[in-house]
């Protein structure tokens, strides 16, 4: 046994069994109705039986449900800087984190029409408890972030991904996606958790800091929804942040989140890959005296890229001066524009409690708020 296995996805000779395992389960069914929905059963049934990789699961089949998506849910997916990007090189993606399963989902269908390498994708192990998500993850080249364990089995557990991760770049040469922090960013405020990096720099052994780093290829990678359909989902959780409460989710609420971010409006997407991060380490490691410190300045590194191409769309406009009150970016949206947003506020929460109001547009409103600071910042 690897001593990955608790964590890896599924080997290509165990695809087909897998696969197969779960090809009459309830939910593949209604996932193949949705990606193909002028087929009968027995067209994915039968092409099942064929699939012996991940890569012809994904080609073949999770590369169409996720173009339907697009198709169904949002006025189109646009691009920027993969073709920057080498078609046989292994990058580690660092992104800000907005939805549960599209986000990676949306990265690997790109990186698929650009011919770019795939990637292997973390995902939280609370997120897959069902036995028929858990499997699909696996198919999916879904590796686990193992949740709720003690201290000390964090520290090992953050030891195994951090080598599993080194593993898929630099052995198997295989592309490998994790979030900026654990867990979704729900006010807005992209920020790179220190604690990451610190999982990453496990592997490093001996090595300097910056030049394990520099190894990585780390691309920070900029996802940005002109809508969120998770948004007033997120609410609750930030409001018991506002009063000092624990927030404690309910049974299911993981699932529910998943299917209103598939299916829920996003408008328009866009993704940018920002430039490897290279020539940025060898100045840090001249300048950034101790481990803490370069980490910080490593994360300072992925923010600004994240921040710096993260699509402004108008409803990050029309939410900023809805908070202000003020017409600061009326050059930015237009009438209609302001009036469907305000809908959809009105339509979401319950827009006379002032204070979740305020919050729901300081979601779409830190965007651009932390866009200026950034300009601001790289100002001479």
């Amino acid at each position: 046994m690897s001593k990955f296995d608790e964590i890896r996805p599924y080997h290509d000779h165990e695809v087909n069994a897998a696969l197969n395992g779960v090809a009459r389960h309830p939910m593949m069914k209604a996932l193949m109705q949705f990606t193909f929905p002028d087929e009968e059963e027995g067209f994915w049934l039968s092409q099942f039986k064929g699939i012996h990789s991940i890569s012809e699961f994904q080609h073949r089949f999770i590369s169409q449900t996720v173009r339907q998506i697009i198709r169904q849910s949002s006025e189109g997916l646009s691009t920027s800087g993969f073709d920057q990007l080498d078609k046989n090189t292994a990058y580690l993606f660092i992104s800000n984190h907005r939805d549960i399963v599209l986000d990676t989902s949306l990265l690997n269908l790109v990186l698929l029409d650009h011919g770019l390498i795939m990637t292997s994708s973390a995902i939280g192990d609370n997120l897959v408890q069902k036995t028929f998500l858990h499997v699909l993850a696996k198919l999916n080249r879904n590796f686990l972030v193992q949740r709720g364990l003690s201290v000390r089995e964090q520290l090992e557990s953050s030891k195994l991904m951090s080598e599993y991760i080194d593993h898929l770049l630099h052995s198997e040469n295989r592309s490998v996606w994790i979030a900026q922090r654990e867990g979704r960013t729900k006010d807005g405020n992209d920020a790179t958790q220190q604690g990451v990096l610190k999982m990453l720099a496990m592997a490093a052994c001996e090595q300097p800091l910056t030049q394990f780093f520099k190894k990585l290829k780390i691309v920070p990678l900029s996802i940005s929804y002109e809508y969120d359909p998770t948004d007033a989902l997120k609410m609750p959780q930030i409001m018991a942040q506002f009063k000092n409460e624990v927030y404690i989710k309910s049974s299911g609420e993981d699932f529910k989140t998943m299917l209103s971010g598939i299916l829920g409006q996003k408008k328009r997407i866009h993704l940018h890959a920002g430039k490897v991060l290279d020539s940025e380490l060898d100045q840090l490691e001249c300048t950034s005296e101790g481990k803490n410190k370069q980490l910080q300045a490593i994360a300072k590194l992925i923010d600004h890229s994240i921040i710096q191409h993260y699509r402004l769309w108008p409803t990050n406009y029309i939410a900023f001066d809805l908070l202000n009150n003020s017409g600061q970016y009326s050059g930015h949206y237009t009438e209609e524009e302001k009036q469907l947003f305000e809908r959809r506020l009105e339509m979401r929460i319950n827009s006379s409690d002032t204070e979740l109001k305020k919050s729901f547009l300081a979601m779409y409103a830190n965007p651009v708020v932390n866009a200026n600071k950034e300009s601001r910042m790289s100002m001479p």
